[in-house]
């Protein structure tokens, strides 16, 4: 692999591709995981949301070069790092979108206007939106949202809207979870909007008290989920209740990274990086196949 290609990885993020997840949660709450033409669709969906975000992430560099050079960690991006050309991101974000969109309408029409939805949300969110304080939390929730959208459309089944309003509200923990890392990090490096202005619209306090109330809504969002008759009557069983512990403790575990134990490095580096919470995903999923499937 040559330098350039090297440089264009990076600039993708394919650490961060880990919550395209999220478009594979109908297939498997749909209970059609071993079915391998649904799981086929769900992962190639999975791989155009991927291009997508890599598309994203390489539009966004080059529209925060000069801030990112001002920045303790992010001075090495690709980009900043002058190790790979503006010119080149932008034909390689173009060409990636294009074809994401293009693979997409052939599965289908639906998913591809969802994923146009996510381009152009992402897009704008790059542009300015990403400014304004709350507003940003809000639109990192909605991406989440056409995620798990988008994999619904991929196998045509409705999305649940247990399923949407869980992703809605960890997804609005974590995007907080995001801003308050980023508070207490300029706060420590006395550069408090240097690399994003929304900053000046957080308050830390604010920001703790809204993630613990995030926090116990979405633990007590997807236990009720469990208990749901429904949810018992179309799995067959009450044990999915089982799988709550594992999402008390990862979002406990996300809260302690993001606010208590904040480093350099994103809340969400941190959390594929953080051995705990890594066996407690472990077993949630394990816990989760086990119920649905075992």
């Amino acid at each position: 692999m040559t330098k350039t290609a090297r440089a264009l990885v990076r600039t993708m993020r394919p650490r961060q591709w880990v919550k395209n997840i999220f478009v594979a949660a109908p297939l498997v709450f749909a209970r059609h995981l071993g079915d391998p033409a649904y799981a086929l669709r769900t992962a190639f969906a999975v791989l155009a949301f991927c291009a997508l975000s890599g598309a994203v992430y390489a539009f966004n560099d080059v529209r925060d070069a000069e801030a990112d050079r001002q920045h303790a960690t992010k001075q090495h991006r690709p980009i900043a790092a002058r190790e790979l050309s503006e010119r080149a991101a932008l034909v390689w974000a173009a060409a990636l979108a294009l074809g994401a969109l293009a693979g997409c309408f052939a599965l289908s029409p639906v998913l591809a206007g969802i994923a146009a939805l996510y381009l152009v949300q992402n897009l704008a969110y790059s542009l300015g939106l990403k400014q304004v304080a709350f507003v940003d939390v809000g639109l990192i929730a909605s991406g989440f949202l056409l995620r798990v959208l988008g994999g619904a459309a991929a196998i045509a089944v409705p999305a649940s809207r247990w399923l949407l309003l869980c992703t809605a509200l960890l997804a609005l923990f974590l995007g907080l979870g995001k801003r308050g890392h980023e508070l207490l990090w300029a706060a420590r490096t006395q550069r408090a909007t240097t690399t994003r202005a929304a900053l000046a619209g957080y308050r830390i306090e604010v920001v703790r008290i809204a993630m613990i109330v995030l926090a116990v809504i979405t633990c007590a969002a997807f236990i009720a989920y469990t208990l749901y008759p429904h949810t018992i009557e179309f799995f067959g069983t009450d044990r999915l209740v089982y799988v709550a512990p594992f999402v008390v403790i990862g979002v406990v575990r996300f809260l302690i990274l993001a606010l208590w134990r904040a480093g350099d490095e994103s809340p969400t580096d941190a959390m594929l990086r953080d051995p705990w919470f890594l066996l407690d995903l472990a077993g949630a999923t394990a816990t989760t196949l086990y119920v649905i499937y075992g």
